[in-house]
């Protein structure tokens, strides 16, 4: 099966020349008065895509509605239009009695199994992935950077595969899932992992060797098209772009920048890296597995794997390291004190998972936190985060 790669409509490059980024945000849908998930993705869709067209969209569940930014270079113009879709889908979903919230999972309601969106692909995935459908209603932060050559994305994404627990570390915010604490800082990390084509993708030789990967992956029954090649990192789909989508939807739009910076930032240089030849790093799957483990299970506030030392090292420091081999083509874009700010607010007040945990106090500790989510996800990063900071 091989995975077709167009230019589509909405990936118009505002500048040639330089890497563009975009991101997709998934989120929920609660019940304004109970807090409870809630099937509500039709009605906000109809009223969503007459104020932005293409830029609203289903998901798998009808829990959820997913925002889409164009491709943007500059930070400032990424954080606005983010900001601003947030903010559309809020109030569309408020005609309806509903909030949207941020999150990687629902924190409260009835979900397994979600109710899964009508249409012609969805049925053949519940067909043919059956109860792995029961625990979809999961939300990620998707980031797109410009790679249209399959060669250098490949090669890309096998220099990014050691950061990746790292920068699941960051964003981990799926702590609770309908109703319970679940003991990981990333839940959905785990439900997903359970997919067939899930979790990091392979290391691959060659776009032949990519492409043999697919076609046996086809054969066997696991792809219902080329979309469903879910790794956290690959070739887009129907985008001239890589796409790295191992994310936690991320609590704020300020997380989601930081993240669509990095992850800019980290292709930039293994684009370098791999003009100047040399093999990447190749941590083995067991390795790869065990370190998306412990990032899971712990988020920032624990000790992670380093994939290529294979030495146990603080998830901060971890993080600090990714930043260091990043930091030239942050300079270049100008994003370096964008991404220093943002990671000593991530390490001053946590990453969502923590700050979930910290909005649980006292009688109806979940619906806390449901209103912390409903509030922080239409917010910048120029209010506290935390219930307990504020003044």
């Amino acid at each position: 099966m091989t995975s077709p790669r167009t230019a589509a409509a909405r990936w118009i490059h505002p500048s040639p020349g330089t890497l563009a980024m975009g991101v997709e945000e998934e989120l929920l849908l609660v019940d304004a008065l109970t807090l409870e998930a809630a099937p509500g993705a039709p009605g906000v869709l109809e009223s969503c895509r007459t104020q932005a067209p293409g830029q609203v969209s289903a998901e798998i569940t009808t829990l959820q509605v997913e925002v889409k930014s164009n491709p943007q270079v500059r930070t400032e113009e990424l954080r606005g239009e983010l900001l601003s879709l947030r903010r559309l889908a809020a109030r569309c979903a408020e005609q309806d009695g509903l909030k949207v919230v941020a999150s990687g999972l629902p924190v409260l309601g009835d979900v397994v199994p979600p109710p899964i969106t009508e249409g012609a692909r969805y049925a053949m995935g519940t067909k043919n992935y059956r109860a792995l459908h029961d625990e979809q209603s999961m939300c990620a932060c998707h980031v797109h950077i410009d790679c249209p050559d399959l060669d250098q994305a490949l090669q890309v994404s096998n220099r990014l595969r050691p950061w990746l627990p790292v920068l699941l570390a960051m964003t981990a915010n799926s702590p609770y899932f309908a109703g319970r604490d679940t003991g990981y800082a990333s839940w959905r990390t785990l439900a997903w992992g359970r997919w067939p084509v899930a979790g990091p993708p392979p290391y691959f030789h060659s776009p032949a060797h990519y492409e043999e990967v697919l076609a046996v992956l086809g054969e066997s029954g696991a792809l219902v098209d080329p979309a469903t090649v879910f790794w956290d990192v690959r070739p887009a789909p129907r985008l001239p772009t890589l796409e790295v989508r191992v994310a936690d939807m991320t609590g704020t739009v300020g997380e989601s920048v930081v993240l669509a910076a990095l992850v800019r930032a980290l292709v930039a240089v293994a684009l370098r890296d791999a003009a100047r030849g040399g093999s990447a790093p190749a941590p083995s799957a067991e390795v790869m597995r065990a370190a998306y483990w412990r990032a899971a299970r712990d988020g920032l506030d624990g000790t992670g794997l380093d994939v290529v030392s294979g030495k146990a090292r603080p998830a901060r420091a971890l993080v600090e390291a990714m930043v260091a081999y990043a930091w030239p083509a942050l300079e270049q874009y100008g994003d370096a004190p964008l991404v220093a700010a943002g990671l000593r607010r991530l390490f001053a007040v946590g990453c969502g998972a923590a700050r979930q945990r910290a909005a649980a106090q006292g009688p109806g500790a979940l619906a806390s936190t449901v209103r912390h989510q409903v509030e922080q996800t239409l917010v910048d990063w120029t209010v506290p985060l935390l219930p307990a900071a504020r003044g």
